[in-house]
């Protein structure tokens, strides 16, 4: 019998003696099929504990495993390596990680069932007490996983679940991340032995239970499922109240035709940083994955002194789970409704075409993809310059900065300035002293050109909406 480590040690590269075709234009090149490939240097432990605000001390020892169906080994243990970076900022200590070159994904085990009992000795060989998967499994497939690895198998959808209801705050927050997390459940409840069939508690099914009372009863698993379907409604009406309060505040600032900003990207993209370089909001900046869930709204304004609203949202992530998606939307809202949206990516990223790309998907789905966009190239500090030039070149009238040190910010807020709507109706006009609150809606409210003090008022050249233009109109000089 072959040595299961064996099988288990990168291919070596010349282990070919002929050419073989490319993995992505036609069949797997046999060796790829019959071994699974270590991915070496996953580890990205924090030193100090104390740099990630949120992370609660609940470490486990994890090994990851991911199916390679298309693209390069390159792509295949990039995105292992995120996975480990999830991991890590969910709390755990990433001991090993191994891809398997398949055509699918298993339909029983993920990896197939051979692939499966040599992950079985990785986790032995490591005392593992976890498996990552890179991928969404379905419950067939984690319940025969786990059967055939004898420990808890996690898949990326729930571990990102699980970031995020370490790290959500705000009641808000925690309502959404509950309910994509019990969204992902319904489908995957189980139980073990006999509680597949345990009848409700109490006189259910007894003889003497009564009129109404005797028969089967609910299982257990059925009033699991009872239990989640009423939480979720629960919890949709709670976020429901909750959008209501969010939409009321940008239908004031859309009343008061104050211009809106979005910052969008990669999750740990630095888009917090940006905005406090941009507003000072004082944003927490943490080098973590997802450390912002709850959307911060700020003022701000152009140089020329217009004011403008600049949003912080939640970042996303290669397939970012539907349910999330779908519970964050109210949140996400700051997004579709912006009149510009900064998409941030890392430039020092191994991939950062990636994040363009993935970021755009899930602005696709939520209906923003059509909105004005500029892109900006963050950490240019620290990035590869080929990697920044080939990004320039591939998006034309992109920013490039660092937040960290602060290069190019003034050059994003004149791009900015720029890219923001005008007001199309340019006003000249004397307003009495004693209407100072037209004034000051010209500031709020337009662009203010020109403004000198007269004897009879103040002389004001502003580009202004239509509606405060009519407001203007009894004034003399219009």
């Amino acid at each position: 019998m072959t040595d299961p480590n064996q099988a288990l040690k990168p291919r070596s590269a010349g282990a070919r003696t002929g050419p073989a075709p490319h993995p992505d234009v036609g069949s797997l090149d046999l060796e790829d099929r019959s071994a699974l490939r270590r991915v070496a240097g996953l580890s990205t432990e924090l030193q100090d504990v104390s740099e990630v605000e949120y992370r609660q001390v609940r470490l486990e020892r994890v090994v990851l495993v991911g199916v390679w169906t298309s693209g390069t080994v390159t792509d295949a243990e990039n995105s292992l390596r995120e996975l480990a970076a999830l991991s890590e900022t969910a709390g755990a200590d990433v001991l090993d990680g191994v891809i398997q070159r398949r055509d699918k994904p298993d339909a029983a085990t993920y990896i197939g069932s051979g692939k499966a009992r040599e992950l079985r000795d990785v986790v032995i060989e490591h005392a593992a007490d976890t498996v990552i998967c890179d991928g969404e499994l379905t419950p067939g497939q984690l319940i025969q996983l786990e059967d055939v690895v004898k420990v808890k198998v996690v898949d990326r959808t729930w571990l990102i679940l699980d970031i995020f209801a370490q790290h959500a705050k705000s009641r808000e927050g925690k309502a959404q991340v509950a309910l994509a997390q019990m969204q992902y459940l319904m489908p995957r409840l189980r139980g073990w032995g006999e509680s597949l069939s345990r009848q409700a508690g109490g006189r259910a099914g007894g003889a003497t239970g009564g009129v109404g009372t005797r028969g089967p009863g609910e299982t257990k698993i059925e009033t699991d499922r009872r239990r989640i379907r009423e939480k979720v409604a629960r919890l949709r009406r709670e976020l429901r109240a909750m959008e209501t309060s969010r939409a009321t505040k940008r239908g004031r600032r859309r009343a008061n035709r104050v211009p809106a900003v979005a910052l969008a990207g990669y999750t740990n993209a630095g888009k917090s940083s940006v905005m406090n370089r941009l507003t000072g909001a004082g944003v927490l900046v943490d080098d973590s994955l997802f450390a912002t869930l709850d959307p911060t709204v700020r003022k701000t304004h152009t140089a020329d002194g217009r004011l403008y609203t600049l949003a912080d949202t939640v970042g996303f992530v290669r397939h970012l789970p539907h349910q999330l998606v779908e519970a964050f939307r109210s949140t996400l809202d700051e997004v579709t409704d912006a009149d510009l949206v900064l998409h941030v990516v890392d430039g020092s990223d191994a991939d950062p075409e990636r994040q363009l790309a993935s970021v755009r998907e899930v602005l696709a789905e939520i209906g923003a993809q059509n909105l004005p966009e500029l892109v900006v190239i963050n950490k240019a500090d620290i990035a590869d310059p080929l990697t920044v030039a080939r990004l320039r070149r591939q998006e034309q009238g992109a920013v490039v900065v660092s937040a960290q040190t602060g290069v190019g910010i003034d050059e994003l807020r004149a791009r900015i300035e720029e890219a923001l709507p005008r007001p199309p109706v340019e006003v000249e006009v004397v307003v009495p002293y004693d209407r100072g609150d037209l004034v000051s809606r010209m500031h709020t409210e337009g662009e203010v050109l020109v403004e000198e003090h007269q004897e009879s008022g103040t002389f004001v050249k502003a580009r202004v909406h239509p509606d405060l233009a009519a407001a203007l109109q009894s004034l003399s000089g219009v």
